[in-house]
């Protein structure tokens, strides 16, 4: 283990460790915490309830959105609901049974502490947000609801029909709003990082690009939190949105805070699929929808061929000759086993010839026999939005027929290297929710992103922040004049300035769609030691082409989304090859990280305990130097080891 890399980890039994640190750590006293700045970077769910839980806290708070609102932050496109062991339903859940299956989820590649953290304060998130007036769905007496969600056997996923990130970032949009007009946050929409400023070893400010007007301005602060989503772009085909970036966390990374576990991405099973070469984006499906659809292909070839040719609708083949794959091979868990499970599987049938739409690939969810039991109405009631959306997209009524869903990139597990406190790896620059690596492992369970963006945010960052600023509180305010502000500007400017004199032939988007083709068919579902040394080297080759054939029409200094893009697919082209390298790194299967040559007999993803149970944290050593490799090694005190199992 590198001696760089202390995770803070607390001594003591696991479910008294939060709360032994909470008692050990030094605190601020409210005069004091007046005299700070704390700059937050992102206003999605992590970075609004930072935010807002820092104003009210009396610290002097600058927050900053690449969108014209925070109520636009990419946390309100989630759907399906988010997790909390209150076990309301009494069907026998509890903490340590969250805790366990977000572990076993993740395939046993996370932290024993951390995600024992997140699954405590969880119940309290629900009662936050019951307080601020998230209308979350209720049962017949006037209760909280719950749903089930894949990789769990109880009902623990509070919802708002197939809206909940859109809800609950309201209700966190509502508390940062409160303490915007107080003036103990500043608020600054349309601004993007573009990099975090040092100062003797500490982050002390962020240099940002104003996207209306293209100037480049200089902020600082006591502490930095990046709060900016995950790198899921990368692919470019994704289910983010089209400004959803890494860009902040990887200029971080290249200031000195190391990056864990890049490869583990999540491809999510339920997806409406690819239906053009133009096409932009990729639009996510609600895996709540897996709650009461069922998953299957045809059994016959012929079957599949008049489908695909539209001979025939998939509600003509009769119930007999319909393979429900996902209940034949996980009978325990059925249609609900973890997306990287179901998202291998439906890639195993299209594979074999049994996709379902022109392109081969799609399979079809099913709620017929859920209408058929519960009457239409009710089903409405819980996905109304969702089918609706289903329909206009690809005018398909889905209470008639099945949808078609294929597996696409969502989530990315990896991110910055945090310790137990939320700090990176460089002093007071802390990574809070799909920006940081520390809670999900090789593979995140649904429902568990927007509880770790809500834990992070309201109920460790500030518990955690105060233990570093109580050394600062002496520091005076951050003079932005300090000559490494100077420097990070005017590197900035430099590499504004060397992307606009290129003027070559081929555009931003054409690039990053040649990239987002290598990193799918490379480094996507199904890697190999032969497939992710292929793209390494056609990632180097494409940032060369990027690097000296693209075009970015326009001048700096003005309203210029085309310079927008340029800098973040510039980061992207590193951020693949890092990802390639980890990948091929990382000899074993492990939830999303899937390489064919290690699975077991039956297809599943084959770890290497021996060899592998570590964080993969990869330091920056130059533009031209390939990174060092550090592993912080996972214990386990209180889980067993095993091979995932959702048959039985």
């Amino acid at each position: 283990m590198s001696n760089k890399l202390d995770s803070k980890i607390p001594e003591g039994p696991l479910a008294q460790k939060w709360s032994k640190h909470k008692a050990d750590i030094k605190v601020v006293s409210p005069a004091n915490k007046r005299k700070l700045d704390v700059i937050v970077v992102g206003t999605g769910l992590a970075g609004a309830s930072a935010a807002a839980s820092l104003g009210e806290l009396g610290y002097n708070v600058k927050v900053f959105c690449i969108s014209d609102s925070p109520r636009r932050a990419h946390s309100i496109a989630a759907q399906g609901g988010i997790n909390a062991a209150k076990n309301y339903q009494n069907d026998n859940d509890s903490v340590y049974r969250l805790f366990y299956d977000t572990i076993k989820g993740g395939d046993y590649r996370a932290r024993e502490a951390n995600v024992y953290r997140l699954a405590e304060v969880a119940n309290s998130i629900i009662d936050q947000c019951v307080a601020q007036g998230v209308p979350f769905a209720r049962d017949y007496g006037g209760l909280l609801d719950n749903r089930s969600f894949g990789g769990a056997q109880v009902s623990r996923t509070f919802y708002a029909r197939g809206q909940t990130g859109q809800q609950l970032l309201l209700g966190a949009y509502a508390a940062l709003n409160r303490q915007i007009q107080k003036g103990s946050v500043k608020s600054y929409p349309r601004h993007e990082m573009l990099d975090v400023v040092l100062i003797d070893g500490k982050a002390r400010g962020i240099i940002t690009r104003n996207l209306v007007t293209g100037e480049i301005e200089r902020h600082g602060a006591h502490a930095v939190l990046i709060c900016s989503g995950g790198y899921g772009n990368v692919f470019f085909l994704s289910t983010n949105a089209m400004n959803s970036n890494g860009s902040a966390a990887w200029q971080c990374y290249k200031k000195g805070a190391m990056f864990a576990n890049p490869c583990f991405t999540q491809i999510h099973p339920t997806c409406i699929p690819k239906h053009g070469e133009q096409q932009s984006k990729l639009t996510l499906m609600s895996e709540s929808l897996r709650n009461d659809g069922r998953i299957w292909v045809p059994k016959k070839k012929e079957d599949v061929e008049a489908v695909r040719s539209g001979a025939k609708k998939a509600s003509q083949i009769p119930e007999e000759d319909r393979d429900y794959y996902l209940e034949r091979r996980y009978p325990a868990f059925g249609n609900l086993v973890p997306r990287d499970v179901a998202s291998r599987a439906a890639k195993e049938r299209c594979d074999a010839g049994f996709g379902v739409n022109e392109t081969g690939l799609a399979v079809f969810l099913d709620f017929s026999t859920a209408i058929n039991r519960l009457g239409k109405e009710v089903i409405a009631q819980r996905y109304g939005n969702l089918f609706q959306m289903y329909e206009k997209i690809v005018d398909v009524n889905p209470y008639e027929e099945p949808m078609m869903i294929y597996p696409a990139v969502h989530y990315t597990m990896g991110g910055i290297w945090v310790d137990y406190n939320l700090m990176t790896t460089v002093p007071g620059l802390y990574a809070l929710g799909e920006a940081n690596f520390s809670d999900h492992g090789a593979n995140r369970l649904g429902a568990s992103a927007l509880m770790q963006g809500l834990a992070d945010g309201y109920f460790v960052i500030p518990y955690t922040l105060g233990d570093y600023l109580s050394h600062d509180i002496q520091t005076p305010k951050i003079d932005t004049n300090h000559p490494a502000f100077a420097e990070a500007e005017q590197a900035i400017w430099d590499k504004i300035n060397k992307l606009f004199s290129i003027n070559g032939k081929r555009s931003v988007d054409d690039l990053h769609k040649e990239l987002g083709n290598i990193m799918w068919e490379y480094v996507g579902m199904g890697r190999t030691k032969e497939s992710l040394e292929k793209a390494i080297t056609a990632i180097q080759a494409l940032r060369k082409e990027f690097w000296s054939n693209v075009r970015v029409p326009g001048k700096e200094g003005e309203f210029n989304q085309e310079i927008e893009k340029a800098l973040r697919v510039a980061d992207f082209m590193e951020m693949g090859e890092l990802m390639a390298r980890d990948a091929l790194n990382r000899n074993e299967s492990c939830g999303g990280h899937f390489r064919e040559e290690f699975q077991t007999p039956e297809g599943e993803a084959l770890r290497d305990d021996d060899h592998y149970a570590y964080v993969a944290v990869w330091e920056y050593k130059g533009p031209d130097a390939e990174p060092e490799l550090h592993k912080e090694k996972l214990v386990f005190e209180t889980v067993h080891l095993a091979q995932r199992n959702y048959k039985d």
